[in-house]
């Protein structure tokens, strides 16, 4: 928690103010029962109307009084609880941003978005409550004992046993409740990340009739959840029934001497009333404090799990200035026995790979599902670094270029195509934030994506979140065409085209190599119809080299790529 109070610093007024304004509000409060007593004792005794009627306009201002306080400090809470969160998410939804790929691995999806919003509002909540009574509870329970013994020492020992046997209950249950509430969290977590795979890939659970396999496994999660809970709810809740108890035994204990004392004239009767009202003003504020500490446990526990996200940290480019050589004569992309780890205890996804692709060429890498084309295609991106082995651009290792300068020179069209909420031409500027109407359109040309543009009403069309207002071979068209925005001048194509028919599959390949400023093209498939044209084409196979060469030499060297060819076309070529 102590290093996410810097999201407090901007609000370093707000924090003095709010529990300044609350102990105020609770000066008031302690004073009405001195006032009450004197009604009492001076007016109602005495039969004095003027003792009475000056008493009830000093409750009454008290009142006013400690509501404008109580509000004020209200604002003032509220406003660095809201300021702490509002910089806190902009700052972890920065840091997230950051993230490469293999962060995103080890984090998980459901565990940031958990993180950047219930543990955030948790934080939030938390901040609040502490600035209201974290000064306010304590000083009235310190407050009370205090008045009690102004007024009698032997009743107020009463004070002295019950808030000792209260700070013992709640410490017992506290203990107890706080593993709990830190193992319900990740209880969630779980759960969390159940809700979101069944929602992604709820159309492959109807495929394959899983839903009963899939309902069984969220109830099993969602009951262990609820278990967890439940126990955790179970234990907090005697807090406030044993508080209830211990203050009641004590107020009934207090109001057995304070009759003795009256009754031999050592204490008068609004003494005892006075005694009574600070003993029920402990209560309630021990509950308010119990309360408290509960919240400030899962607090603490949020607090944890967002550190934990700083801690994650993205790979060190800091140091990597340099630019690809668009015009030197060095290849566009090398690979020298190149290999990649996912994870450190992981198998290698791909192991010696070696291979060059020239400047202008047009280069094909096909191999079957979890042959590791994704992975080649990932590590010239930029977006995993390889784990063994060299890999140059332009003749430059990718370790040593500039990030922002490698994404406008390497462009990549990924297998699942995401377009974000907003219009088509907000969608595809994100290629290049500069980019003219005339370009996007030549962009939405080459991509064979045109008639998709006017058929939903132009550039100003709008795409919902995920483009689910599109096909799927649309969604593929427009990101291609959003890439070809920055005209990149090395563009990979990773099985973008899988959705899209033979014919409308030609046209693009063709429209790509027609480009007028000729980029290196990588294209990854599974059907060799995509690759056949290319100079060159690398086969994988289970994350290994399985053959490189033509279209014409590989049926020939390379069975793994027959293999792939006969199982689509046949075995006679042509």
């Amino acid at each position: 928690m102590r290093k996410l109070l810097k999201y407090l610093d901007g609000y370093k007024k707000e924090c003095v103010l709010a529990p300044l304004f609350k102990m105020l509000e609770a000066v008031f409060e302690l004073t009405v029962p001195l006032v009450i007593s004197h009604m009492i004792d001076s007016g109602i005794g005495n039969g004095a109307a003027p003792v009475i009627r000056n008493c009830f306009l000093i409750l009454l201002a008290l009142g006013l009084l400690g509501l404008i306080v109580s509000c004020t400090a209200q604002f003032f809470a509220a406003k660095a609880a809201t300021g702490f969160s509002k910089g806190l998410r902009h700052d972890l939804f920065e840091h997230i941003l950051s993230f490469g790929f293999p962060q995103i691995d080890r984090c998980t999806t459901s565990t940031m978005i958990t993180r950047m919003t219930v543990d955030v509002n948790v934080l939030q909540n938390g901040v609040n409550m502490f600035l209201r009574l974290f000064l306010r509870s304590p000083f009235i329970v310190a407050g009370a004992m205090i008045m009690a013994f102004t007024i009698d020492v032997k009743s107020a020992m009463i004070f002295v046993l019950v808030i000792a046997a209260l700070a013992v209950t709640v410490t017992v249950i506290m203990r107890t409740n706080i593993p709990l509430l830190k193992k319900a969290q990740k209880k969630l977590d779980e759960l969390l990340r159940l809700v979101r795979e069944n929602l992604s890939g709820a159309r492959v659970i109807r495929a394959f009739t899983l839903e009963d396999e899939q309902i069984a496994d969220f109830k099993t999660a969602n009951d262990e959840l609820t278990g967890m809970q439940l126990l955790a709810g179970r234990i907090s809740s005697l807090l406030n029934p044993l508080t209830y108890v211990l203050v009641n035994l004590g107020i009934v204990a207090l109001i057995f001497t304070g009759s003795r004392q009256v009754s031999i004239g050592a204490l008068s009767t609004g003494a005892v009333v006075a005694l009574y009202n600070y003993m029920s003003q402990i209560l309630l504020e021990l509950i308010k404090f119990a309360n408290l500490i509960v919240t400030m446990n899962r607090t603490f526990a949020s607090a944890i799990r967002v550190n934990e996200m700083f801690e994650v940290t993205a790979d060190d480019f800091s140091t990597a200035v340099a630019a690809p050589d668009n015009e030197g004569d060095a290849p566009a992309a090398e690979f020298s026995d190149v290999s990649l780890k996912y994870h450190e205890n992981a198998d290698d996804a791909i192991s010696n790979i070696s291979f060059k692709i020239m400047k202008g060429q047009t280069f094909g890498i096909i191999g079957g599902t979890g042959a590791g084309k994704s992975t080649v295609a990932h590590i010239l991106s930029g977006f995993y670094k390889a784990t063994g082995g060299k890999v140059l651009i332009s003749g430059k290792d990718i370790n040593d270029i500039d990030r922002k300068l490698l994404g406008k020179h390497v462009g990549i069209v990924m297998q699942s195509a995401v377009l974000f909420a907003g219009t088509i031409r907000e969608n595809l500027r994100w290629g290049n934030p500069s980019a003219t109407d005339e370009e996007i359109m030549d962009a939405v040309k080459t991509a064979v994506c045109t008639e998709v543009v006017e058929e939903k009403g132009g550039l100003d069309a709008i795409i919902e979140a995920g483009g689910k207002n599109l096909s799927g071979g649309q969604r593929q068209r427009l990101s291609i065409a959003r890439v070809l925005v920055g005209k990149p001048e090395i563009l990979i194509l990773d099985d973008s085209a899988s959705a899209l028919d033979y014919m409308t599959d030609l046209k693009l390949r063709n429209n790509i190599a027609e480009l007028s400023y000729h980029p290196t093209v990588i294209i990854i498939a599974q059907r060799t119809v995509s690759v056949s044209g290319c100079e060159n084409i690398l086969v994988l196979d289970d994350g290994e080299m399985a053959g490189l060469g033509t279209h014409e030499e590989l049926l020939k060297s390379s069975d793994v790529y027959r293999e792939i060819y006969e199982s689509q076309y046949g075995k006679e070529e042509g």
